[in-house]
């Protein structure tokens, strides 16, 4: 189905209308950071491994209800948020990572993020070349231009800020669609057409080094969904059995990547240790400008991050993305390939 018809709605938001409000940030109160510790005790004490672990080992009395929110302003309106205060410079790494998984299993459940299978992802820069078509850039200090993740959400929980840069940049999707309307009409048509996307060499026997995939599609619940990652579709141009871009479809690209990085449109936010951002992926592209950072091992920029696929809402999901990537024999992890 295509409907080019403007988006409305509170998904459909333009940063400089949000630059100046709160509305977006949850600060925790000490309540809640407090819940956090005792969920935190009760979940180590049950000598379960992390990946053991379910929503009942980490019981949230005081944020479980703040949690269900945080759902619904994902679903049902703006898309994102930031939450502050999650006091990670005193839990450490590792009880870091078993709040913030704790918090993703009232969120939903945890989906691969990579070949190797990890649930768990570790974003900073691990010297990998990012010239080289099977890396991703996640695990370099390049820009990352507007794209997508697969699965309903994306969180990130930020332990170490880097030295300079690394600005993470979200832009409405509707508020994207609607600007290519009212710019290129002619183009709109085909955001619903098939795309080839890299996979990055990580298929299995038998499967082309590229999948199909349109940008926008229509789910059965009547909303817009988005699915874009501008070097992937470029990239998968290396193939020779890829459909070949049209220049159209070039045209296509090359604007929404003008549209997402107008100022007016984006909403750009620093996070610092102990910020925990939450996207909903069908609705928002994310971004993440380059950066620089400190020479010492425990200083560099560290977040690690969680794809979720929502257990319940989140209607307009895509099946085949929400079940994040396939795992495969050989490929390393992101919790063991750096130093």
């Amino acid at each position: 189905m295509t409907i080019l018809e403007a988006i409305t709605g509170p998904a459909a938001w333009r940063g400089s209308d949000l630059v100046d409000s709160g509305d977006w940030i949850h600060q925790l109160t000490e309540a809640e950071i407090a819940d956090l510790d005792a969920a935190l005790a009760h979940a180590k004490s049950t000598d379960k491994s992390m990946s053991d672990l379910d929503w009942e080992d980490f019981p949230l009395p005081i944020l479980a209800p703040v949690v269900a929110g945080w759902l619904k302003e994902l679903d049902e309106s703006r898309g994102f948020l930031l939450v502050r205060g999650v006091p990670v410079e005193r839990y450490g790494i590792d009880d870091s990572e078993i709040v913030y998984w704790g918090l993703g299993l009232h969120l939903g459940t945890a989906v691969s993020q990579n070949a190797a299978g990890d649930l768990l992802g570790h974003v900073r820069d691990i010297g990998a070349d990012p010239d080289d078509p099977s890396v991703r850039l996640y695990k370099t200090h390049e820009q990352l231009g507007f794209h997508s993740d697969g699965a309903d959400i994306i969180g990130l929980l930020c332990l170490k800020a880097a030295k300079s840069g690394g600005e993470s940049k979200i832009v409405s999707a509707g508020s994207l669609y609607n600007e290519i309307l009212a710019r290129r009409p002619d183009l709109a048509p085909l955001l619903y057409e098939s795309f080839a996307f890299d996979r990055n060499d990580d298929q299995g026997d038998g499967e082309d080094p590229f999948f199909m995939f349109p940008i926008c599609h229509y789910a059965a619940d009547g909303r817009l969904s988005w699915f874009y990652i501008d070097w992937y579709m470029r990239g998968a141009q290396r193939h020779a059995t890829a459909p070949r871009l049209t220049a159209e479809q070039n045209e296509l690209l090359d604007l929404i990547d003008a549209i997402a990085a107008d100022p007016d449109l984006h909403l750009s936010m620093e996070l610092q240790p102990g910020d925990m951002q939450l996207c909903k992926n069908s609705v928002l592209l994310h971004a993440r400008t380059g950066y620089e950072d400190y020479e010492e091992p425990e200083r560099k920029r560290h977040l690690i991050r969680l794809w979720l696929s929502a257990t319940r809402g989140f209607e307009d999901g895509d099946k085949f993305l929400r079940q994040g990537i396939p795992t495969k024999q050989g490929k390393d992890s992101d919790a063991t390939a750096f130093s």
